[in-house]
């Protein structure tokens, strides 16, 4: 099989064939680029999310469902949603039995679901990969209810200058290398180091998130501003 690289055009077509082939060995491949952290901000998300029992939750961009299955086991009633059916599919394959889980494929940027059939929605490491992410938040504002809250997990801009250089510096040298001996598609880790360095810092994209409909917007960096947690809430006029 071709390996599929994706460039900063995002065309959907082709970032989902990215992910169908990256699937099987993705949460390795996290697990070994982050040295773990990714863990430590998956539970930093489903806390800041705060999930209640009976609540309807979407996690868009749900990848392989390891976030969706958290948020579930607290009583929620949770959507995966991504559109790579691979991902989805191994997601399924791991997390099928999780009582309360469903998935389904969709597209970020028009949403299968009624306005307002949402609690909470969330999103982690997905943004940045949508071809017009302006018109994802917009979409999750639309499917959430009013005063329902949002939780986005993006990669971010650290905001001390020698951290962020030093970080750079291990996204350009040796990110690459460890994702092509751990990962299945080295090149899809290209595209991820060039989607970051393009990604709007934290302010730019509380500002997005406020155009779209989203109101009491805040952000919290987790490890000196690697990623940083946006939230926020539905307005209800």
């Amino acid at each position: 099989m071709t390996s599929q690289r994706a460039d900063l055009s995002k065309d959907p077509r082709t970032v989902s064939g990215m992910f169908d082939q990256v699937a099987k060995r993705y949460d390795l491949t996290n697990i070994a680029m982050t040295f773990g952290l990714d863990a430590v901000w998956r539970r930093a998300t489903t806390r800041a999310v705060a999930p209640q029992p009976g609540e309807r939750i979407l996690d868009l961009a749900a990848g392989t469902c390891r976030s969706s299955a958290s948020l579930a086991r607290s009583g929620a009633q949770v959507v995966a949603a991504d559109f790579s059916p691979g991902m989805l599919a191994e997601g399924r394959r791991r997390y099928g039995d999780v009582r309360g889980l469903s998935f389904v494929e969709a597209d970020a940027t028009a949403l299968p679901f009624d306005d307002g059939e949402f609690d909470a929605v969330t999103m982690s490491y997905g943004l940045r990969n949508v071809n017009d992410p302006k018109k994802a938040l917009a979409e999750l504002a639309r499917v959430t209810r009013p005063g329902g809250r949002i939780v986005i997990n993006e990669f971010s801009t650290p905001p001390n200058a020698l951290f962020r250089r030093l970080y750079r510096f291990y996204n350009d040298r040796v990110l690459p290398r460890v994702a092509r001996i751990v990962g299945s598609n080295g090149d899809a880790y290209d595209y991820l180091n060039e989607s970051i360095r393009a990604w709007p810092d934290q302010r730019a994209l509380a500002a997005w998130i406020g155009e779209a409909g989203w109101s009491d917007v805040a952000y919290h960096n987790l490890s000196f501003g690697i990623v940083a947690l946006h939230r926020a809430r539905r307005r209800t006029a």
